[in-house]
C-alpha cells in the first residue's frame, strides 16, 4: 500500500489541515485505522439493539441484529477483496478502475448499515414517510444515505468533531447507490433506459425520485469529494470496485444468515417451502404457458410465487437471466435447503447446530468463490459479479426469505405496531423542539442535531434553494421556513440513532406511560 502522503485514494475529508487533536490511532495503515474508526464509533455499537427483521428483546430468540450482519459482511467483503487482489490477471482491471484494497472494503463493510434506525426496514419506510410529508424534506429518510451522514457529518469521534474524517477511498466505497435521491448526477441515473439497481422510482408513487440512494442533498459536497479520484475511472452514477465488493458481500450475507435465523425459529417450515420449490420444477413449462393474469389470481397456490420470480427476473434483469441456470438453482436450493436443512426441524442439539454451520459456511466459500470482476458491465450491475450459476441461486434464496418469512401476516401484525410507536415518537419529539419554553431542556443531542441542521439548511437556501424543495413542489421561503426543515432533519436524525429498546423507552416516557425517571432512554 502506498503512503498516505502520496496515495490520493487515502487523503482525508480534513486534508490533514484540522487545528484539533488527533486522537491517537492503533493502526498505522489509513484504511486501517478508518476500520478502527468504524468500529469504536458508538453508531456501530448501537446496531447490536437494532433489529434485522424481528427483534430478539424479550423473546429468548437467537436471532441476527445489525451488528451481527454487518460483522458477517465484513467477514465476507475482506475475503472477496484478498481473493480478486490475489489474481494476476485481474491486477491491472482493478487498477484502471480505482483499486480494490481489503482494509477499504471492510470499513465500508461495518459502516453500511450504520445509519439503519430502530425496527430495520420498517423503521426505514416510516421516517422516510414522515421525513417528505410531515416535514417537507425533499430527500426524506433512506439508511444508505443516513449511514453516509452519520460517517461524514453526525458522528463525532474524527478530529475535527464533524464526522469521522475518513478516507476517500473508504468514503466512496460506502456510497453503494452513489446519487442523492432527486438530482444529482446529471443526468439522473433513473432517466437511463435500465436504471442502475435502486434507482428507479416505486411504480406506486412517479415523480418522488429513486427508491434507494447513498446520501441526502446536505452531503452532496462529501460525495463530490470522495468521488473526486475516481472521475474518468467510472460513470458518476457507478459503484467504485470497493463499493461493489461490500454490496455483493452484503447480498450473500442476507442471503443466507436471514434463513439460518427463520430455520432457528420454527418459521421456515419445510412443507411449505418444499411445495413451492418442487412444483415449479415438476410444472415449469405449464407455469410459463400461464398468462399475466391467471398467475397473479393462483399466487397463492404452490410454484406461482417462484414463476413470477422467474418473470420479474427476466423484466429487470435481462443482462444476467438464463432459464436453464434459474431451474439449476431451483434444483440446487431445493437439495441444499429443503432436503438438507430444513429436513430436520431444528431442536437445538449439537446436531441441528452442526447443520445450520455446515449449511452456512458451505454456501457462504461456494458464493465468495464465484466473485468475479467485469470491466464493463451493465447498468444493472456493479464491476463485481457473481458467476451467472450463483447469482441465480442467491435470487432463488432470497425469494424463499421473502415468501416464507418476510409476507407472513403475523410479522406485518408486529410491524404495524411499530410503525405506530415510531410515528408517535415524531410527533412527540416535534412537539418538543418547537416548544419554546422548553428548548433549554431539550436533550443535548437533539439540541446539538438541530444546531448543525439549522446551519446545513441556512447555507443550502443561500447557495442552492432548489435543493430544499419539498413533497409539495414549492421552494421554502424565509428563515421560519427553513428553521422547520432543519428541525425535521434533527428529529429525524435523533430517531435514526437509537436502539429499538430506546425508542419504545422513549415513547413511554414522553407519553407519561412510566414512573421511572431515568431509563436508558435518556443516556442520548
Amino acid at each position: 500500500m502506498h503512503d498516505e502522503q502520496v496515495d490520493p485514494r487515502a487523503q482525508r475529508r480534513s486534508g490533514g489541515h484540522s487545528t484539533t487533536p488527533v486522537p491517537a490511532d492503533l493502526a498505522t495503515s489509513p484504511f486501517r485505522v478508518d476500520r478502527d474508526r468504524v468500529a469504536s464509533s458508538p453508531f456501530f455499537a448501537r446496531l447490536a439493539g437494532v433489529t434485522q427483521v424481528v427483534s430478539s428483546t424479550g423473546s429468548g430468540l437467537l436471532v441476527h441484529n445489525r451488528l451481527t450482519h454487518s460483522l458477517k459482511v465484513a467477514q465476507a467483503a475482506r475475503a472477496i477483496a484478498e481473493r480478486l487482489s490475489a489474481r494476476p490477471e485481474l491486477v491491472s482491471v482493478l487498477d484502471k478502475l480505482g483499486g480494490c484494497d481489503p482494509d477499504v472494503v471492510e470499513a465500508a463493510a461495518l459502516a453500511h448499515d450504520l445509519g439503519h434506525p430502530p425496527f430495520g426496514h420498517l423503521g426505514e419506510q416510516v421516517l422516510d414517510r414522515l421525513a417528505r410529508h410531515r416535514f417537507g424534506l425533499s430527500d426524506g429518510f433512506e439508511g444508505n444515505a443516513q449511514s453516509f451522514r452519520i460517517i461524514t457529518t453526525t458522528d463525532v469521534r474524527g478530529p475535527a468533531a464533524l464526522g469521522l474524517d475518513l478516507t476517500v477511498a473508504v468514503r466512496a466505497a460506502t456510497l453503494k447507490y452513489p446519487w442523492t435521491r432527486l438530482a444529482f448526477p446529471t443526468p439522473h441515473p433513473r432517466d437511463l433506459a435500465a436504471p442502475p439497481r435502486g434507482a428507479a422510482e416505486p411504480p406506486d408513487a412517479p415523480g418522488t425520485g429513486s427508491s434507494k440512494f447513498s446520501a441526502y442533498v446536505t452531503e452532496l459536497p462529501d460525495v463530490l469529494g470522495a468521488r473526486e479520484f475516481f472521475a474518468g475511472r467510472l460513470e458518476p452514477w457507478q459503484q467504485t470496485v470497493e463499493a461493489s465488493v461490500m454490496d455483493t458481500a452484503d447480498d450473500i450475507a442476507y442471503a443466507i444468515h436471514d434463513l439460518e435465523d427463520f430455520h432457528r425459529v420454527g418459521v421456515l417450515q419445510h412443507a411449505t417451502v418444499s411445495a413451492e420449490l418442487g412444483t415449479w420444477l415438476d410444472q415449469a413449462l405449464e407455469l410459463a404457458s400461464l398468462d399475466a393474469a391467471d398467475l397473479r389470481a393462483q399466487e397463492r397456490r404452490p410454484g406461482r410465487s417462484l414463476e413470477m420470480l422467474r418473470r420479474r427476473l427476466h423484466a429487470k434483469d435481462s443482462w444476467a437471466v438464463d432459464d436453464e441456470a434459474f431451474a439449476a438453482a431451483v434444483a440446487k436450493v431445493r437439495a441444499e435447503l429443503v432436503d438438507g436443512l430444513l429436513a430436520v426441524p431444528f431442536d437445538g442439539s449439537v446436531e441441528a447446530e452442526q447443520a445450520v454451520a455446515g449449511f452456512s459456511s458451505r454456501w457462504t466459500r461456494r458464493l465468495v468463490d464465484a466473485v468475479g470482476v467485469i470491466e464493463e458491465p451493465s447498468t444493472r450491475s456493479g464491476h463485481v459479479v457473481l458467476a451467472p450459476r450463483q447469482w441465480h441461486e442467491v435470487q432463488v434464496l432470497k425469494f424463499v426469505h421473502r415468501r416464507f418469512v418476510l409476507l407472513r401476516p403475523d410479522l406485518a401484525l408486529h410491524q404495524r405496531g411499530q410503525a405506530r410507536l415510531l410515528t408517535a415518537l415524531v410527533e412527540a419529539l416535534e412537539q418538543w423542539v418547537t416548544d419554546r419554553h422548553e428548548a433549554n431542556r431539550l436533550p443535548r443531542r437533539l439540541h446539538d442535531l438541530v444546531e448543525l441542521a439549522g446551519d446545513e439548511y441556512a447555507e443550502l437556501a443561500r447557495t442552492e434553494p432548489s435543493a430544499l424543495v419539498g413533497a409539495t413542489g414549492d421552494v421554502p421561503s424565509g428563515p421560519d421556513a427553513v428553521r422547520a426543515l432543519a428541525r425535521g432533519r434533527a428529529v429525524v436524525d435523533f430517531i435514526a440513532s437509537l436502539t429499538d429498546n430506546q425508542a419504545a423507552a422513549l415513547l413511554e416516557a414522553l407519553s407519561g406511560r412510566t414512573g421511572q425517571l431515568w431509563t436508558d432512554a435518556f443516556v442520548l
